[in-house]
């Protein structure tokens, strides 16, 4: 795979900008509401010591972003681009999380729009694995027309496994539908 998981991406309403470690504080600042992680499958993460190893196995993934709003220039979470898998030509989605102030604003597909174009440049597949019980973040991606394949357990990071649903959408899926991926 010969492209640059961290480069800037951005529309004309967010912008993706490589995780740094001096943006610990400012991006815990968001993650604090426990609210953002009801449905998450470690609800626990709005807990300083809980996301200082989320936000640890962020930077060591070397494929994480921070994700600000252009119209303010405010910080509204985090996403990566994780786990290339060179046999299916495939890239993983996901971690992504939003500030409650976000929600419901079109956000979420803004940021999968500037990393699925991106991504798509380079790979054939994308995979997304959400928390069983993230039905917020399973109808998030469905609009975004991918489909449920399956189900996997998932470890993430420094916390034990839980079961996620996993999603694909494929290159061609994606750019047939103009709607979706000209935004």
């Amino acid at each position: 795979m010969n492209f640059d998981i961290q480069s800037i991406l951005e529309n004309d309403k967010t912008a993706l900008f490589p995780l740094l470690e001096k943006d610990f504080e400012d991006l815990y600042e968001v993650a604090a509401d426990p609210k953002i992680w009801e449905q998450h499958p470690n609800k626990d993460r709005w807990k300083k010591e809980v996301f200082k190893t989320f936000f640890e196995g962020a930077i060591k993934s070397k494929g994480a972003f921070k994700i600000i709003d252009k119209t303010n220039g405010k910080l509204l979470g985090s996403t990566r681009f994780y786990d290339y898998n060179r046999q299916e030509n495939s890239k993983l989605i996901g971690y992504t999380f939003y500030s409650t102030q976000s929600w419901g604003k079109g956000i979420n597909n803004s940021v999968k729009t500037i990393m699925l174009n991106y991504v798509f440049q380079f790979v054939s597949k994308v995979y997304f694995h959400i928390g069983e019980d993230n039905i917020r973040s399973q109808v998030a991606i469905s609009r975004l027309k991918a489909r449920k394949i399956g189900e996997q357990e998932v470890t993430y990071f420094g916390e034990q496994p839980k079961q996620n649903c996993v999603y694909e959408l494929n290159k061609n899926e994606w750019f047939s539908n103009e709607k979706l991926n000209n935004k």
